[in-house]
């Protein structure tokens, strides 16, 4: 039986991590700053199962159950704020919201 090197999983999670990270900081658009976080989540993930997998412990697991409890709630809520944020500022570019001003 031929398995995957843990490195390999690693690199993965580090390349998803690094677009998650270009994107939050690239991008100007609520929705894809959102989507950016939840890629940076998925890619903790991995790490998680991979270096579960290879220690033969569960609590690698169990935290990524949290993590997609966590991130399950963020989409709730923050699908939620972008939509009450569109519907009264007509918007989603992050530089034209202001929450402060009228």
């Amino acid at each position: 039986m031929i398995t995957v090197p843990i490195a390999y999983y690693l690199i993965l999670a580090a390349v998803l991590f690094c677009i998650g990270i270009a994107a939050f900081l690239i991008k100007r658009n609520v929705i894809t700053i959102f989507m950016s976080i939840e890629l940076m989540l998925n890619a903790v993930n991995l790490t998680f199962v991979a270096f579960a997998h290879v220690w033969r412990q569960i609590s690698g697991q169990i935290f990524v159950f949290f993590v997609m409890v966590v991130a399950a709630a963020e989409a709730a809520v923050g699908l939620a704020i972008i939509i009450a944020l569109f519907r009264t500022r007509r918007t989603l570019n992050v530089d034209e919201v202001d929450m402060l001003k009228n």
